[in-house]
């Protein structure tokens, strides 16, 4: 089988995915990362919708780093979303925020997140999350097997 290596940023600030964008780099995480700005355009691109209707909607990103406060459709309506179908329900989700607050961590894995971590303040703290998660989820993880329409 051939990952799809791809990484679905969903996050707003752009100074943020700035920053992620050169902590992957710093981090030689080679996969194509796709940036979508707001919950709406996180759902059109993965159901291959609006914008994205002509995207090929069987090829799905390896890994959704998900930022909780969004505009449109804030991150936990976007994983609500996620998980209710089929095809994206397996899709590994990180919320990646700022958030601290302890019903935040809770609603995340109650919706199904499979993973919360909060945006390190520190240039170099932020550098080695981004390489850990990068190891993890995109070398060490096993994801869920595909389906022919998806994953599942």
């Amino acid at each position: 089988m051939i990952r799809s290596r791809i990484i679905l940023l969903v996050e707003d600030n752009a100074n943020d995915v700035k920053l992620t964008m050169y902590a992957f780099e710093k981090s030689n995480i080679s996969s194509e990362i796709v940036v979508v700005g707001d919950g709406e355009e996180a759902i059109d691109y993965l159901f291959a919708t609006g914008r994205y209707a002509g995207r090929d909607p069987s090829v799905m990103p390896e890994l959704i780093l998900l930022d909780m406060k969004l505009p449109k459709i804030d991150g936990l309506g976007v994983l609500r979303r996620l998980r209710a179908d089929e095809r994206t329900r397996l899709l590994p989700v990180v919320i990646l925020t700022t958030s601290k607050e302890e019903k935040d961590i809770t609603s995340s894995y109650n919706l199904g997140a499979n993973s919360f971590v909060r945006k390190p303040v520190d240039f170099a703290q932020f550098i080695d999350a981004a390489r850990h998660l990068g190891l993890y989820w995109l070398v060490m993880n096993e994801p869920p097997p595909r389906r022919e329409n998806g994953r599942g």
